[in-house]
């Protein structure tokens, strides 16, 4: 049986229906009551993978480095005393090591290569939706700070079929680590063109301070800031991504992200 984790999410619940669409049996794990096994990474004793051969680690949300390790490491411990074989976990593109959140996952990748559960990572690269929405017009113009750039974005629902394309035989996946950038780099000047609006990035300072202003919490300006300056110094764009070998015709990653920056500016 396969199970997998963080099903009230948008990739894991993508990953959900696509599976079940081609009658490959699943689970669903979240603290959600409609999920089929009610989970919450920070309660241990909630670690139920009785029956489970597969185990799809949806990364465990955005929260400080500490807590992400903490629930990734009982996620592992619980797994692997329970008997799952094969752990395949949803990571981070190496390009993306200078991101605010980069830490966790790099941690979590060398636990699970040393648990002794068979593993296949999915360095996923940056969602053209969340790219998206960070860029969205206010005020008829996009000012957030991201410089001129390339960002090999890539659409979730892609990621979604790399994901399935592995879950339909994760035995073949075994050992794999597979690098799923987009596979063509966009910048916020290409965004901003194909929307017909202007770019004006404002400063990192001015930036800081209109998110310091928002309902966040602590951690995340500085997160967000990290996706900002990582693509405003070129280290967001990749030349070689092992997507098509999963996902035969990529989506438009840019037109997805113009579509998500114009329902978000409404």
């Amino acid at each position: 049986m396969i199970l997998i984790t963080g099903t009230s999410g948008q990739l894991a619940s993508q990953i959900v229906t696509r599976a079940r669409q081609k009658s490959i049996a699943v689970l669903t794990a979240s603290r959600a009551a409609s999920a089929d096994r009610q989970m919450d990474f920070d309660r241990p004793e909630t670690l139920d993978f009785t029956g489970v051969e597969t185990m799809f680690l949806t990364s465990a949300g955005s929260a400080e480095d500490d807590c992400v390790m903490r629930r990734h490491g009982a996620v592992l411990a619980a797994a692997r005393a329970q008997g799952v074989a094969h752990v395949v976990y949803t990571s981070l593109t190496r390009a993306s090591d200078h991101l605010g959140f980069a830490l966790a996952h790099r941690w979590t990748e060398r636990e699970l290569r040393a648990s002794g559960m068979a593993w296949t990572i999915l360095r996923n690269g940056l969602y053209a939706e969340l790219i998206g929405a960070l860029a969205a017009p206010r005020g008829g113009l996009i000012a957030t700070p991201f410089g001129e750039g390339g960002i090999s974005a890539v659409a979730r629902a892609d990621l979604a079929q790399a994901a399935l394309a592995v879950l339909g035989d994760p035995a073949a996946h075994a050992g794999r680590c597979y690098e799923l950038s987009g596979t063509t780099a966009f910048s916020v000047p290409d965004l901003a063109q194909r929307m017909t609006v202007t770019y004006e990035p404002s400063s990192f300072e001015e930036e800081r301070a209109r998110l310091s202003a928002l309902p966040l919490f602590a951690f995340q300006p500085p997160m967000l800031m990290s996706i900002s300056s990582a693509a405003a110094a070129g280290f967001l764009e990749t030349h070689t991504t092992d997507l098509t070998e999963l996902v035969p015709m990529p989506l438009d990653a840019l037109e997805i992200a113009c579509a998500v920056a114009r329902q978000s500016a409404q």
